[in-house]
């Protein structure tokens, strides 16, 4: 009669480690302070976890004063775009993992918009910007009743990388050109201009390309590409830019 051979269970698995890690974050409480003040925390962190997880550990267990915005925490919304060691970035897509944590981590708000508070900023006149470039459709004929506006796979492609702006302004408060000018569009007013001016089902090209001809429009990025760095949706905004003074000067193609 053969004997089985019982096999030993596997060793356990060594825990996951945990390390601390310095942040410091930049606080100004308009109430209180007349210019922003750097403060010091130490947050207990596991590799994969993000920057917006130490935001968290350190509004719930050290200081509920700290202001930040975050919604969905999947980067779709756009709403936690800060700083993060001199890098616009979505703190939700940030791991700590891909940080120095050898050195503390320096968070602050975005640049070029007013702060209001912490790593708050007024956001109004990015969206002004937005809506006065005409994001939308703009159709001069109506489709056959029970049809739909017929698009092409290669007239649709001509304008899908501007399709995935979350309207973050990480690119815009990148751009030094935005910080030092209140009134230049930026570029992701400029990206969602080109998502409609090369729409095929868009009759309203013309007006927008006349809006960013501006001197406060196109002609005042300096490609320094800053902003398809800073892109968290991976948007070639520098490209799309390019394409829209081209479409200034030589129409629509």
């Amino acid at each position: 009669m053969s004997t089985a051979t019982l096999e030993q269970p596997p060793a356990a698995e060594a825990a996951i480690q945990s390390f601390t890690v310095t942040f410091l974050i930049r606080r100004f409480d308009p109430d209180v302070d007349t210019e922003p003040r750097w403060q010091d925390f130490d947050v207990e962190m596991y590799a994969t976890d993000r920057v917006l997880d130490a935001l968290h550990k350190i509004k719930w267990e050290q200081d509920g004063s700290l202001t930040f915005r975050r919604s969905c925490a999947h980067g779709i919304c756009g709403s936690d775009a800060m700083r993060i060691n001199g890098r616009n970035r979505l703190a939700c897509k940030t791991l700590i993992k891909d940080l120095d944590i050898s050195k503390p981590i320096y968070v602050e708000a975005i640049k070029g918009l007013p702060l209001e508070k912490d790593l708050i900023v007024d956001m109004e006149p990015f969206f002004a910007s937005f809506r006065e470039v005409q994001p939308f459709l703009v159709s001069n004929s109506t489709p056959e009743p029970g049809k739909e506006r017929v698009q092409s796979v290669a007239e649709r492609a001509r304008f899908d990388d501007t399709t995935k702006c979350i309207l973050c302004a990480a690119c815009t408060s990148s751009c030094p050109v935005f910080w030092t000018d209140g009134q230049y569009f930026g570029p992701a007013a400029i990206v969602n201009a080109h998502r409609f001016i090369f729409d095929s089902r868009d009759d309203n090209a013309q007006t927008r390309l006349d809006i960013l001809n501006d001197a406060e429009g196109v002609w005042r990025c300096r490609t320094t590409f800053n902003c398809t760095d800073a892109c968290p949706r991976g948007i070639e905004v520098t490209k799309a830019i390019a394409e829209v003074k081209q479409a200034v000067m030589r129409g629509k193609p």
